[in-house]
């Protein structure tokens, strides 16, 4: 049995048995592949962000594909390549930015290229009901109380190129980005932990992806202006070292096909190419 390394924060593991009264999802013409003929089992490392979509991307495929299990674990993008790297046993790598993929792609580790699978766009949130936050200016106001995630974790870097876009539009002192990272009070381990901290009331505002926002259903949302617009590319590869690399191939050619896109869709994420 494969273990996996304690900065990983959550793993579902859902047989083929548990897809009993799901409903199924046709495979895409282009993703469909011989099925398997005896069990597979396929170690998924994923996104955070990607954690509540993947329970149904499981079962829909566990229906599709009713000899092969997936067993999903889910933490900070930057931290699975980085056990990865370090040799971490896995067969698909789905990260929240197009960089941590290709670290494991220049470290000679995947099976081919990167392969984007989905999109997702960045929100501001609050606690439900505060009023402390109401406009993206906001987040640079004296005594706001940020909560981030760590330097290297995708999210953040998406938040600091959304507020140094605020920082440039007009109305917005030039100050910004250097007000907003001295209201920071706390970094997180990644964008779940993030929104959870906000949902406590731990903080008064986060940058988050709009499907976090979405899924926690205990959080205000705080537009980002257009003009301010960032969006976030996710992209997976098959990493080298699988014991079951056209399983792995195949479910990520499932993933970014068009049963794997409807479920993603459904979970507030954007086409890949949008």
């Amino acid at each position: 049995m494969r273990q996996f390394g304690p900065l990983i924060l959550s793993m579902v593991v859902l047989a083929a048995c548990t897809a009993a009264g799901s409903s199924p999802v046709a495979p895409s013409p282009a993703a469909s592949a011989p099925p398997a003929t005896e069990p597979v089992d396929l170690t998924i490392l994923a996104a955070a962000s990607l954690r509540d979509a993947l329970d149904a991307v499981s079962a829909a495929y566990a229906s599709d594909h009713p000899t092969v299990t997936l067993t999903i674990a889910t933490d900070s993008s930057a931290v699975l390549a980085t056990q990865i790297l370090e040799g971490a046993p896995a067969d698909v790598f789905l990260s929240a930015d197009e960089t941590n993929p290709a670290k494991i792609v220049d470290g000679g580790l995947a099976d081919g290229p990167a392969i984007r699978f989905a999109g997702n766009e960045l929100t501001i949130v609050v606690p439900s009901g505060s009023s402390t936050v109401t406009t993206a200016a906001d987040l640079a106001k004296p005594g706001v109380k940020v909560i981030a995630a760590g330097a290297e974790v995708p999210i953040t870097k998406y938040a600091s190129q959304v507020v140094d876009a605020l920082a440039g539009l007009p109305g917005y002192p030039p100050d910004l980005a250097a007000a907003y990272a001295a209201n920071v009070v706390s970094r997180e381990d990644n964008v779940k932990a993030v929104v959870a901290k906000i949902e406590l009331g731990e903080g008064d505002a986060a940058i988050v992806f709009a499907t976090d926002a979405t899924a926690s259903g205990k959080v205000d949302r705080v537009d980002i202006p257009a003009d301010a617009y960032v969006r976030a590319t996710y992209a997976g590869v098959v990493i080298g070292g699988s014991d079951r690399p056209a399983e792995a191939r195949a479910f990520m050619d499932w993933l970014s096909g068009g049963a794997g896109q409807a479920i993603l869709a459904e979970f507030g994420f954007l086409p890949p190419g949008s």
